[in-house]
């Protein structure tokens, strides 16, 4: 079974263009654009602060609800990698197409983009719209942008595919993810005076034996989820700063934590605990030094998924797909923001996560031309 030509050629532009996150997108969204206009759709745009960057979404036919189809353009860097291949060039071999983005996730946006013409042909019932989204791989920061922008264009569809690579799978739920630093003021002096100091790394690791404290209960006794590989709330301490010499004491640590909270867990939960930890230790603190204190700062937040089993979207994806597998998966998508929206949502793309973000990434050419295939049956589900 082949990809659709269609789907190869849109493949190789948008591999062609180094969307690395550090970089402008603005290319491969022009791009875009000027091919889905050419086709009749109405595009809206999205930028970000300094206009260098741009979310997008594009619709064909009129009317309310109808279903998206969203993607990232954006993709991981390639430095320090060993590619065989130039990974901003398309290289077809053993049936497969590795570049950059193949499978995370350019190789579902070129299956989309695509078969664009056959939106505009098709007599539809409800509108398909295309979301096309920058910095979904540095936390998932411009998506928020285009679901606020959508709310104020009054834009609200009846259901959301995200092409994720799943390997054609339905994927019903994943976790969600929160990123916080945390920054400990102390007070510094020579070390042979400490009973003078606010030592901010000792505090730090006492709040940091908490999260570990935390980490441990959560594997022994917290809520369990069926389905997931790891069917529990996850939380690590992952990055470490302070102090400036070995007989300072060290006014200032700062440290970086993240969990991976279950669908159904309250995430305010987790942090709320450190809070009110944090807090005391700083009152603790400011006997000593006024100035002294604990904050926490919020970083990155992206929603669990959940789909709803009963919605239009969920019974499509599931009556079109040939692998009838249902899976849940640790790493979060753009997905769930659609769904505190209020827009039923699912994950399903083509490629297998295990390629994503290595060098030599790949999609195989059965992906796309299954992917083609679930595309096509969409468009035949939404004809008047």
């Amino acid at each position: 079974m082949a990809p659709d030509q269609r789907t190869l050629d849109a493949l190789e532009t948008l591999i062609g263009f180094d969307t690395v996150s550090r970089n402008s997108n603005l290319g491969c969204i022009d791009w875009a654009r000027a091919h889905m206009e050419a086709h009749g759709a109405r595009t809206r745009m999205d930028w970000n602060a300094d206009r260098t960057k741009a979310n997008m979404l594009a619709t064909f036919g009129e009317g309310p609800g109808g279903v998206v189809f969203s993607g990232h353009v954006d993709v991981v860097p390639v430095d320090g990698q060993a590619w065989t291949s130039d990974p901003f060039v398309a290289t077809l071999r053993d049936g497969r197409v590795y570049g950059r983005g193949a499978c995370d996730m350019k190789g579902f946006d070129a299956v989309v983009l695509g078969h664009v013409p056959d939106y505009a042909a098709a007599a539809l019932r409800e509108p398909i719209h295309v979301a096309l989204t920058y910095d979904e791989e540095v936390g998932c920061l411009g998506i928020p942008h285009l679901i606020a922008a959508m709310a104020s264009w009054g834009v609200k569809p009846s259901g959301c595919i995200v092409g994720e690579p799943t390997s054609m799978r339905l994927v019903s739920a994943h976790k969600g993810g929160r990123v916080y630093r945390c920054r400990v003021t102390g007070r510094a002096a020579h070390s042979s005076l400490t009973h003078t100091a606010v030592n901010a790394i000792e505090y730090a690791a006492r709040i940091i034996a908490r999260i570990s404290e935390i980490g441990v209960r959560e594997r022994e006794a917290g809520a369990r989820v069926a389905g997931f590989d790891v069917p529990f709330t996850t939380i690590s301490t992952n990055m470490m700063n302070g102090g400036n010499g070995p007989n300072i004491v060290p006014a200032l640590a700062e440290f970086l934590f993240d969990y991976r909270y279950v669908p159904g867990a309250v995430p305010e939960a987790i942090i709320g605990e450190l809070e009110a930890l944090g807090a005391a230790l700083a009152e603790e603190m400011r006997r000593r030094d006024p100035a002294a204190g604990v904050a926490f700062m919020r970083v990155n937040a992206i929603p669990a998924l959940a789909a709803d089993e009963g919605s239009a979207v969920y019974r499509m994806a599931l009556d079109l797909l040939a692998d009838k597998t249902v899976e849940k998966v640790g790493y979060g998508t753009e997905a769930s923001f659609f769904q505190e929206y209020g827009v039923p949502s699912i994950v399903c793309g083509p490629g297998s996560i295990e390629q994503a973000h290595k060098a030599d990434e790949y999609v195989g050419l059965d992906q796309l031309a299954l992917c083609d295939r679930f595309i096509d049956g969409v468009v035949r589900q939404l004809r008047a």
